[in-house]
């Protein structure tokens, strides 16, 4: 950690025009249309953003949310529903950013328009930076810079992340069969289209490389069945072994960011749940030492 007081962002790269089938697969996971009538809008630091509102209830904290697709793709209008779900039960505010996707935008604009919104807000050190799958791994990098700057969140909730772009893990070839929403070939596909000839090892893109002062109090979900859970429980385990505070929760069977994708299910109302939890522990300290 270095505690420099700065926000020295990499520099912005050129990126390339994605082909017809990613473009494609984009349309087919950009959530439904109707989706943005049930959400508030808000531009924050120059970057548009859907805006969840607890119903029954003001809102208690504010926590932003990254949506996954592997950096190139996914849209904040397919995590309404879901969002509105951690809002309901936390009492918090979500915000779902709408950050630039690879490979037209490679590393580190997604860093530099989420930085954008996290700077944007007012008492940002009471702020819960979370995010799914790539996401995940996008709001470690927040929290890795914002710890450099000086400035990190309150704390850390981080969904099935994508931790390693050096695509490690033997979790990643032991669950192929098991977690049919993700792959190896995914993770490596992401890699290539979002680092462009970039250091997969950097901690800004592969957290399980960066320092374990970085991170604030952090809640790390993970399926049982699927691909990233040996980064997953690295990443913890990295944490608690460097002092940090930090809870694991593992779903037992389930797959990747099964919250989002299996709403029904058990596993995932307990996920909601611990989520809320976390977020409301805070609430008395918020104000204070999130170290």
């Amino acid at each position: 950690m270095t505690g420099a007081g700065a926000w020295n962002l990499p520099p912005l790269r050129e990126g390339y025009a994605a082909d017809d089938a990613l473009i494609e697969r984009r349309a087919r996971a950009a959530g439904p249309a109707d989706a943005a009538e049930r959400a508030g809008a808000a531009v924050i630091g120059s970057v548009r953003c859907l805006v969840i509102e607890p119903r029954g209830c003001d809102a208690r904290g504010e926590m932003i949310y990254l949506h996954g697709g592997g950096y190139r793709l996914g849209s904040p209008l397919a995590y309404v529903d879901y969002a509105q779900r951690i809002a309901d039960e936390a009492g918090w505010r979500i915000i779902l950013p709408f950050y630039p996707l690879a490979p037209e935008h490679p590393f580190p604009a997604a860093l530099h328009a989420v930085v954008a919104v996290y700077r944007g807000l007012e008492n940002r050190q009471s702020v819960v930076v979370a995010g799914d799958s790539a996401g995940g791994g996008l709001a470690a990098a927040l929290c890795v810079m914002a710890a450099r700057a000086g400035e990190r969140p309150a704390a850390a909730v981080l969904v099935s992340p994508m931790l390693d772009l050096t695509a490690r893990g033997e979790s990643l070839d032991r669950n192929a069969a098991r977690d049919p929403m993700f792959s190896k070939a995914a993770v490596l596909d992401s890699a290539q289209l979002y680092l462009q000839g970039h250091d997969p090892r950097d901690p800004l893109v592969s957290a399980l490389e960066a320092d374990p002062a970085d991170f604030p109090p952090t809640l790390v979900l993970t399926g049982g069945a699927e691909v990233l859970l040996d980064e997953a429980v690295a990443f913890a385990t990295r944490l608690a072994l460097g002092d940090r505070r930090v809870t694991l929760h593992v779903a037992p069977e389930m797959g990747h960011v099964w919250p989002l994708l299996a709403p029904g299910t058990k596993e995932a109302r307990d996920a909601i749940a611990a989520i809320a939890g976390f977020v409301k522990a805070l609430e008395p300290a918020r104000s204070g030492d999130s170290t």
